[in-house]
């Protein structure tokens, strides 16, 4: 289970879960979340990468919290995109970023170099940038002897599913390169299995197969052969895009074999539904209004959205939530409710966090990593 550290409830709640049930989890922090100071830290309580990484291995009583970081890669950090960075200004900021990484302590490192603001590259070109980067981090990691393991993905999550063919291709070149460099293989390679999120539903192939007996018959047949294709190479399968799926679909991960999966932003909506529940519910809902407007107005809702949406204002607020819980205004506006709803015997963190994780216990119990909820 790999989840996005969207808030500080969030990554309180995956710690707590992680230490109750002792089972390893990952947390995977994008660039966007947590960077390195020189990066400007990240939207997730402006936490810097040794921020994060510090708050993280002191709650950890049971050390068994991964810290992962989740779409390395040049272009990642939106400075990069903003001062129009060249190809190599990008990889040189990435690797910097990737340092910060090491030097905090983080186990796991995806290698993403599928994002490119000047041109559209071809899988070969985006996999030597892989490799330049693979390496770099390899070498790095042992000179300050910080074992690290990696995450191989070279593009974004269409909602369709994998080919053998292009699998294949990718793992043939992942192994050539790690063998004549001498390093380990990734532990896993991002893998597409038909899941895309868009505003709150998951729109991949995967949920649509539930629906009708064919689509499941022809899932349940091609994802077991890129699982096999994998483990014949001695990789892991990790799946990206796995918010809100349904129950059956979540079961269907341990059933095809799936070994991983990352899981984000439905975290951050379950917080921003409950936070302004509560609001209503205990007459706040001028605060619940200054909430929604702040997070309308910051349009972070954007890239989430469907081309034919239906979505209200209402709902993108509630879509772009979690992006502006670090500003001075929200921050405000929390304490305000803090102190309304104390008065009523109401701890808003604590419930806040209750909620999320009985989202995220959904998928623990989904993916068969723990048996029930105590």
């Amino acid at each position: 289970m790999a989840v996005g550290p969207v808030s500080v409830n969030c990554v309180d709640a995956t710690i707590e879960l992680s230490n109750q049930y002792q089972v390893p989890m990952m947390l995977i922090a994008s660039r966007r979340q947590v960077d390195s100071e020189k990066h400007g830290g990240g939207y997730v309580n402006n936490w810097t990468t040794h921020q994060f990484a510090d708050y993280v291995q002191k709650k950890d009583k049971s050390a068994r919290v991964i810290l992962a970081r989740d779409h390395g890669g040049p272009w990642q950090n939106p400075m990069e995109v903003r001062r129009n960075h060249s190809i190599e200004e990008a990889m040189e900021s990435a690797k910097a970023s990737y340092r910060a990484d090491i030097d905090a302590g983080f186990k796991m490192l995806h290698i993403d170099p599928s994002i490119d603001i000047h041109n559209e590259p071809d899988i070969d070109i985006i996999l030597n940038r892989v490799f330049e980067l693979y390496e770099y981090c390899s070498k790095y990691a042992a000179e300050k002897n910080r074992p690290v393991y990696f995450e191989v993905g070279t593009e974004e999550q269409s909602g369709l599913v994998e080919t053998n063919e292009d699998l294949e291709y990718l793992l043939s070149r992942i192994e050539e390169f790690c063998s004549e460099k001498e390093v380990p293989l990734p532990m896993f390679v991002v893998v597409q299995i038909g899941t895309r999120v868009m505003e709150t539903k998951n729109i991949g192939l995967l949920e649509q197969a539930i629906n009708t007996q064919e689509s499941k018959s022809h899932i349940y047949q091609k994802i077991p052969e890129i699982v096999e294709i994998c483990n014949r190479a001695g990789i892991h399968i990790k799946v990206h895009n796995g918010d809100y799926l349904s129950d059956n679909a979540i079961r269907m991960h341990p059933e095809l074999g799936i070994h991983a999966a990352n899981v984000a932003p439905e975290f951050a909506v379950t917080e921003t539904k409950t936070l302004l529940k509560l609001m209503e519910e205990h007459s706040l809902g001028f605060l619940a209004d200054q909430f929604i407007e702040l997070s309308y107005n910051s349009g972070k809702w954007k890239k989430w959205m469907l081309n034919d949406t239906n979505a209200s204002d209402y709902d993108r607020a509630v879509i772009a939530g979690h992006y502006v819980y670090s500003t001075d205004e929200f921050i405000e506006i929390k304490e305000r409710a803090v102190v309304h709803l104390r008065k009523r015997n109401i701890e808003l963190d604590e419930v806040l966090k209750h909620e999320i994780k009985k989202s995220i216990m959904r998928y623990l119990r989904g993916f068969k990593v723990v048996k029930k909820l105590n």
